[in-house]
């Protein structure tokens, strides 16, 4: 069994996007990150040369014993490849080279999701109607650079995480629109799936295939732009991208959460959503998470809700390593 973490041998916790790299230490079980900065992943060639240089900034010079980096993407094996970004490394290579007891990666949604139960009410943003009903399954996604889906199921009084791939699903289309647009995007890429349109670039990508459909050139330049314009109405076309964004992240929402049968409410989080509450609160989000299904009546008391904690990601890697510190690391 691992030691739990102590001032002068805190736990390093990382949240590694495919943009933005975020750090933070744990001095206790249960507590909060402190030390928190953000660097650009960009910047480095891996996530060794990452941490070494977070923990050179630290006045204090602690050195932690054990970490877990919540990561976009897949986790499988000793070689991680991070999802949108360049950097490509080996697990325990860089366990060694860092002077770690334990070094665990799991994916950035997991690790959202695990945060979830221990974040208080004020983390939480309602949209719409329905209930969260406790002990009951949940579903937790988000776009951001990606698109990020987990689940979160309570077996045995402790919340496990179910880690998936869920922005690679088929991406819903309902409206004439949505298959115009869809029609464009899959003359410009050879696959379309959710992530396609759902991310911070698939907004972009959307306000885009929406000018082509249109027959007018594009004024803006980034998804930032879009979203912006979007929001301040100063674009048609890129507050229609804004709204078919909310409307297919509704229908997406709604179909994880028939998936996983998630009563206990579908948490959205990512880079985007906390930027536009308001008009995430005001589009067809709730109606498309809703629906006209043939189960009717099953999603209607579904709570969805927008996490708008900061680096909510940081104390789900603690709790991972609070459950995997109890399993022996392998010889």
């Amino acid at each position: 069994m691992a030691h739990p973490p102590a001032p002068d041998a805190p736990w390093l916790v990382a949240d590694i996007g495919g943009t933005h790299a975020r750090f933070g230490l744990i001095g206790e079980l249960g507590g909060e990150p402190y030390e928190v900065r953000i660097l650009r992943c960009a910047d480095y060639p891996d996530l060794v040369a990452a941490v070494q240089d977070y923990l050179d900034r630290l006045t204090s010079g602690t050195r932690p014993s054990m970490a877990c980096a919540a990561v976009a993407g897949p986790v499988r094996g000793d070689r991680f490849r991070l999802t949108n970004a360049h950097w490509d490394f080996s697990i325990s290579e860089s366990r060694m080279r860092l002077g770690l007891a334990r070094l665990e990666l799991i994916n950035d949604f997991t690790a959202l999701a695990l945060a979830v139960p221990d974040l208080p009410d004020s983390a939480f943003v309602r949209i719409g109607s329905g209930v969260r009903w406790a002990a009951e399954p949940m579903a937790v996604i988000g776009p951001g650079t990606g698109l990020g889906v987990s689940g979160l199921m309570r077996v045995q009084q402790r919340w496990i995480a179910i880690p998936g791939e869920g922005g690679h699903a088929g991406l819903p289309v309902e409206t004439e629109q949505e298959m115009q647009v869809v029609r464009v995007l899959r003359e410009q890429h050879p696959i379309v799936d959710a992530e396609t349109a759902l991310s911070g670039p698939g907004l972009g990508r959307l306000y885009r295939a929406l000018c082509v459909v249109h027959g007018v050139t594009p004024a803006a330049r980034q998804p930032e732009q879009v979203c912006t314009a979007g929001r301040r109405g100063t674009d048609d076309l890129a507050r229609e991208a804004l709204s078919m964004f909310c409307g297919m992240l509704g229908t997406f929402a709604g179909n994880i959460a028939l998936t996983l049968g998630a009563r206990g409410g579908v948490l959205l989080g990512g880079g985007i959503l906390p930027g536009i509450v308001d008009f995430l609160a005001d589009s067809d989000f709730r109606a498309r998470f809703i629906g006209n299904r043939s189960i009717a009546g099953y999603l209607d008391p579904v709570a969805t809700e927008l996490i708008v904690a900061a680096t909510p990601a940081l104390r789900g890697a603690a709790v991972a390593l609070e459950q995997h510190r109890l399993i022996p690391e392998p010889a």
